[in-house]
């Protein structure tokens, strides 16, 4: 299974959309890889969003209208479903393009094959889309519009492979973009998390390909979680700080749905 949806209330508008929680690679993807096991675990461990998954569950239960879920079930090692597939993508230029071929810190992970590349795309990261924007349309069509909560973590340090990471590393980082993330939805998120910062170290959010630039009734936001306040870094358990996340998510959800 690609995706999982957890279904919400009917009559809700808001889908929260977790990309990176898993670690689970796929046999072809772990054969393509050139680490080993050790190395690998490493780069699982800086860059998967641990706990996210538990996060985005727990919010929806104390949330008064429950939201839905939309969850990749591989790691981003296998592919990136937020990344662009094709050149627009800027984090091709660090390895780390829809398919990844180097790591966090620069590692190499796999050789260039645009023959593997197209069919990863076509197995993974083309269903993931499709079906997205298809629970997109749907809460639209019912709901009269979407909004969707990108929800991420962060390391505390730096990481080698961060692009626009010398800014501040905040709490929380609230990401925008200029044409599907309202004023309302960025005061309710504010509201929620008081210790934020906007789009540092890491800026915008993601909508569909089809509804980006062309539907209004789609608002998003992304809110990436500094990790130390939530689990032991870089891969290990939570802790407490996890249950007052979930309740400031749920306090998010609760303003916008």
């Amino acid at each position: 299974m690609i995706f999982e949806i957890t279904p919400g209330a009917a009559s809700s508008p808001v889908i929260l959309h977790v990309p990176h929680a898993a670690r689970a690679i796929t046999p072809a993807a772990r054969e393509s890889l050139v680490v080993d096991d050790a190395m690998l675990s490493e780069e699982l461990d800086n860059l998967t969003d641990a706990h996210t998954d538990l996060l985005a569950r727990r919010a929806a239960g104390l949330a008064e209208v429950p939201p839905w879920i939309f969850e990749y079930r591989w790691s981003r090692l296998v592919v990136d479903p937020e990344r662009f597939p094709d050149e627009r993508e800027e984090m091709r230029a660090v390895g780390m393009g829809a398919v990844y071929t180097h790591g966090f810190a620069g590692r190499k992970l796999r050789d260039d094959d645009w023959v593997r590349d197209r069919a990863l795309l076509q197995t993974h990261f083309r269903p993931y889309s499709e079906a997205f924007a298809a629970l997109v349309a749907d809460r639209c069509a019912i709901a009269g519009r979407c909004v969707i909560v990108d929800v991420h973590s962060y390391p505390t340090v730096r990481l080698p492979y961060e692009m626009h990471g010398l800014g501040p590393r905040p709490p929380v980082c609230l990401g925008t973009d200029p044409e599907h993330t309202p004023g309302w939805l960025l005061s309710a998120a504010q509201a929620a998390f008081p210790s934020f910062a906007l789009d540092t170290p890491f800026a915008g959010t993601y909508v569909p390909l089809a509804f980006h630039g062309r539907d209004r009734r789609v608002s998003s936001l992304m809110i990436e979680i500094r990790r130390d306040g939530y689990m032991t870094e870089p891969g290990g358990p939570f802790h407490e700080g996890l249950d007052s996340l979930a309740a400031a998510l749920a306090r998010l959800i609760n303003a916008v749905s």
